[in-house]
């Protein structure tokens, strides 16, 4: 499997709550809800083709997993239906969590050598969404094969930000970049 971090990000690197005012409100955050404004088709179809992968699933942290759970089940319509009938993989530090959301599989202790383990299974890709925990912790081990970034045209100048902590030097690969109507660049990169 591959692992595919899929996130919206600031021009200053803020990742903190793109989807709604009340998505991730820690540390007195007030600029939620974001992306909405300049997310459109091209957006929408570029994370479609990443989740869309045979054998795939989403990795995510137990805080990104809890907010999908809540928004997608409440909300219903097509991305319900995928997000139920796709397997999940939970990280957290908590060896008890209950996941209540179908096809969840708990990753507890050892994360980096548990994800290194679903990386050499066969299958599609692994996506990452949100989980900007999850996301620094996995960056020293190499195991993230790309990055499917969509980069809005916003200055925010606080928040929770994708490399907000020094981070290992890694080379990236461009693989495409585009620039939707509403000024977002959508950016890949692989890992050389």
């Amino acid at each position: 499997m591959r692992i595919v971090v899929v996130n919206h990000i600031t021009l200053d690197g803020v990742m903190q709550s793109p989807g709604r005012a009340d998505e991730d409100t820690r540390g007195g955050f007030a600029h939620g809800g974001w992306a909405n404004a300049r997310s459109d088709e091209a957006v929408t179809r570029a994370v479609g083709e990443r989740m869309g992968t045979p054998g795939g699933g989403m990795l995510l942290g137990r805080r990104s997993y809890e907010d999908m759970l809540a928004t997608w089940n409440e909300r219903g319509g097509p991305f319900k239906e995928g997000l139920n009938a796709a397997h999940k993989y939970v990280v957290s530090s908590d060896p008890e969590l209950h996941l209540p959301w179908p096809n969840s599989t708990l990753v507890s202790g050892d994360v980096a050598a548990a994800v290194a383990g679903l990386k050499a299974s066969p299958g599609g890709n692994l996506v990452v969404m949100g989980s900007g925990e999850l996301i620094r912790s996995l960056l020293p081990h190499g195991l993230i094969d790309e990055f499917l970034l969509f980069v809005h045209p916003l200055l925010l100048g606080s928040g929770r930000r994708l490399f907000e902590h020094p981070v290992e030097a890694a080379e990236l690969q461009l693989l495409s970049s585009s620039t939707t109507e509403t000024g977002v660049l959508t950016a890949a990169y692989r890992r050389r």
